[in-house]
């Protein structure tokens, strides 16, 4: 049965005040930079499609390379400029964000990729085919009938300077669903693939029902040994499906309500720029490869609140008794958000009426844009902003926001991260995640998760999700002051010498950064002030920051897996100095040496001055996952939910919510209404136009892709692949 909704209604088009500096390279830009670098000889590159495991594959651009063409291959980050691109270009290492001084390369643990599967994990799985026949009535052995897969951990184990990864085997969902995280089979091996020479790696053990082998043969005589127990397999099944499934439920067949915009957008955006304006909010708009997106020179009422923010990176630690569960801890930066912002679906993921725009990244000579990858909308809360009644009159207000909303699939997981805007000033930051679960086996691990499906255990994680908030409030210097509520015992002149137990607050003005590292209090408040801008009644003004969901910090202490890869995660709150050399809390390939990263956060903490300075805030959003029957096929965005608020504390006069017309008051008296004042608000009864959103969906398109090099931007065409 197909659905109906409002007509989209397209928002007001309208210029910026200045150029977007935070906006990637142009498609121009990026063809130039691409062009020169090719032409530079000592750069030793070779076109993506071409390359094989041993090839290198006042503005600047920042270019990324993956030198596979050594011995020890690395990833190296170079500045490339200025531009436009002229004869007086040139290209530098870019180090200087960074805490590793390295030249601004790090080893690329995974440039042979192809060869570990071809010459090691699949040649490892033949010599055990009769078993994986027998255990799961499959192989994997790269070929196209391959019924079972194998993948592992990450990071991999980077002790003692040689590289160890546990692998495990999976089932493949026999149908198009992405269920194979739910089918997982339970044999594990490890091995030691140190060094680009496959004839040096060694497999060292097998772990199968938690008993370790040494070696293969033992693992062989102990299978065909009498009274050895083979484990049920993890299959496919309806139970795996994102399909509908079940009766039907009373009246669902019916149109559900929808929300609809009869006026049209109440907002402006210039597409180009990416320039927002709403009510008295403005910002820009900026999109990467790595953390997709973030907003620039947040204003309110004309002043600058926030200079940035925007996500910095994802952790999903798990743990468990096998080595695979034990050993994982994804950084998602490393695969990027940006890539993965895939098409918005109208309707479910964001209102029909929405304002969609698209989002571009580069990668192997190739710009991929994302067609409606971003939406801008407004929404009626289900809960007024303000209401008060008394027994002479009722008032009411509206509770509409905007929000900035983008959905990155990485991997098992989908997380939609929204940017929202209220009328009293207040900005919220939100995350939610849903998607398959990376399950484990379920042996011997009921300290580590439920028993969820028939050989199925839902793998105990911890999802840290880093963001920066870099906060200008009245200007560049800030400060923090942590007020508590704290319980207090004290005379009063009126109290006749009697002690009354009370409340009181409790202020304190963070002084450096040694003090700048913390968990949410649930009796204190945190603000950013300008200690040298106070209201008229002599307060600071600020922004207080709070938690509205769900926030979590990592529960493992000193990771063995991330060791220096992710300090930023062990706290809620971390408040550091502004610095252009400190831009971010993370490298998208940290995880490529986890004991010397190329930004190592806990290098950020150095004592310096917290008080009257530019500040960075960083947060930390989360959700401590156990996943239950619920979770079965997929996690869903009602439970698995993290946000942060910055509301306004004493920086107004008034709430500022009282300015709009989307109101009502209503005077009664003896049984009825003698007043209806509704502030000059349009008439809230019209006809609305819909369309059929099913048609609508069938316009889905994907990924359009335009080579770079060489550069033919007539040429551009859609992605045919899950890479992209």
């Amino acid at each position: 049965m197909s659905s109906s909704s409002c007509i989209e209604s397209n928002s007001t088009v309208i210029k910026p005040p200045k150029d977007n500096v935070w906006e990637g390279l142009t498609g121009e830009e990026t063809a130039s930079v691409v062009k020169w670098l090719f032409q530079q000889t000592d750069l030793n590159l070779t076109t993506s499609e071409k390359a094989g495991e041993w090839d290198n594959t006042i503005r600047y651009a920042h270019v990324v390379l993956d030198n596979r063409a050594s011995i020890n291959p690395h990833f190296a980050d170079i500045l490339v400029g200025p531009l436009p691109i002229t004869n007086q270009s040139v290209w530098a290492p870019l180090e200087f964000p960074y805490t590793r001084k390295s030249q601004g390369q790090v080893r690329n643990l995974n440039a042979d990729y192809d060869t570990i599967y071809s010459e090691w994990l699949y040649k490892i799985s033949a010599s055990i085919a009769d078993i994986t026949i027998e255990l799961f009535n499959g192989t994997a052995l790269g070929l196209d009938n391959d019924t079972i897969e194998i993948w592992g951990i990450d990071p991999n184990w980077q002790d003692d300077g040689r590289i160890i990864r546990w692998d495990t085997f999976w089932n493949y969902p026999t149908d198009e669903f992405d269920s194979g995280t739910l089918l997982p089979l339970g044999l594990y091996f490890k091995s030691d693939v140190t060094g680009r020479d496959s004839s040096l790696w060694k497999l060292e053990g097998w772990l199968y029902n938690d008993v370790f082998y040494e070696t293969t043969d033992a693992f062989r005589e102990a299978f065909f040994s009498p009274g050895f127990v083979k484990l049920r397999p993890n299959t496919e099944g309806a139970w795996a499906r994102t399909d509908r499934l079940g009766p039907l439920l009373p009246h669902d067949e019916q149109q559900p309500p929808q929300m609809v915009a009869p006026s049209g957008a109440r907002y402006s955006v210039d597409a180009d720029s990416k320039y927002v304006t709403w009510m008295d909010f403005s910002f820009y708009i900026s999109f990467s490869r790595d953390t997709a997106v973030s907003i620039f020179d947040v204003r309110y009422k004309g002043q600058r609140v926030l200079y940035e923010m925007g996500l910095q990176e994802a952790l999903a630690h798990y743990a468990g008794n096998d080595p695979i569960q034990s050993s994982t801890a994804y950084l998602d930066s490393y695969y990027g958000f940006g890539p993965y912002s895939f098409e918005l679906v109208k309707g479910y993921d964001c209102p029909s009426y929405a304002t969609y725009l698209n989002s571009s990244f580069y990668v192997t000579e190739t710009t991929h844009t994302h067609i409606d990858s971003l939406c801008l909308f407004e929404y009626d809360a289900d809960y007024p902003i303000q209401r008060h009644s008394t027994n002479q009159y009722v008032s009411n207000t509206k509770n509409v926001y905007l929000t900035l909303r983008s959905v990155s699939t990485i991997g098992n997981y989908d997380y939609m991260i929204s940017y929202t805007f209220y009328m009293d000033g207040t900005i919220g930051i939100e995350v939610r995640a849903s998607g398959y679960i990376q399950s484990a086996y379920y042996a011997h691990n009921e300290e580590f998760g439920y028993h969820i499906h028939d050989s199925l255990s839902g793998s105990m994680h911890d999802h840290v999700i880093n963001f920066k908030a870099d906060f200008d409030i009245m200007g560049v210097n800030n400060s923090i002051e942590i007020t508590t509520i704290a319980p207090t015992t004290r005379n009063f002149t009126w109290s006749n010498g009697k002690s009354r137990n009370s409340m009181s607050l409790q202020r304190k003005i963070l002084q450096s950064e040694d003090e700048g590292r913390f968990n949410w209090d649930p009796n204190a408040m945190m603000h950013v002030i300008n200690q040298d801008a106070r209201n008229p009644y002599g307060e600071y003004r600020g922004y207080r920051i709070s938690p509205a969901f769900g926030t979590a910090h990592l529960a493992v202490l000193d990771s063995s897996n991330l060791v220096n890869a992710a300090h930023w995660a062990e706290y809620d709150v971390q408040v550091t100095q502004q610095h252009d050399y400190e831009p971010r809390s993370a490298h998208p390939y940290n995880n490529q040496d986890v004991y010397d990263p190329p930004i190592n956060f806990a290098k950020f903490f150095d004592g310096e001055c917290l008080n009257q300075t530019d500040l960075v805030v960083w947060l930390n959003l989360g959700m401590h996952h156990v996943p239950q029957t619920g979770d079965l096929p997929n996690t869903v965005f009602t439970t698995a939910h993290t946000g942060v608020q910055f509301s306004p504390v004493n920086y107004l006069l008034g709430d500022p919510s009282r300015q709009t017309v989307n109101m009502v008051r209503v005077n009664y008296a003896n049984g009825s209404a003698t007043a209806v004042e509704t502030f000059g608000q349009a008439n809230g009864l019209r006809a609305v136009a819909v369309e059929d959103v099913e048609a609508e969906l069938w316009q889905y398109h994907g990924d359009i892709v335009v080579r770079k090099f060489p550069y033919d931007p007539n040429d551009p065409y859609y992605e045919m692949n899950e890479d992209a």
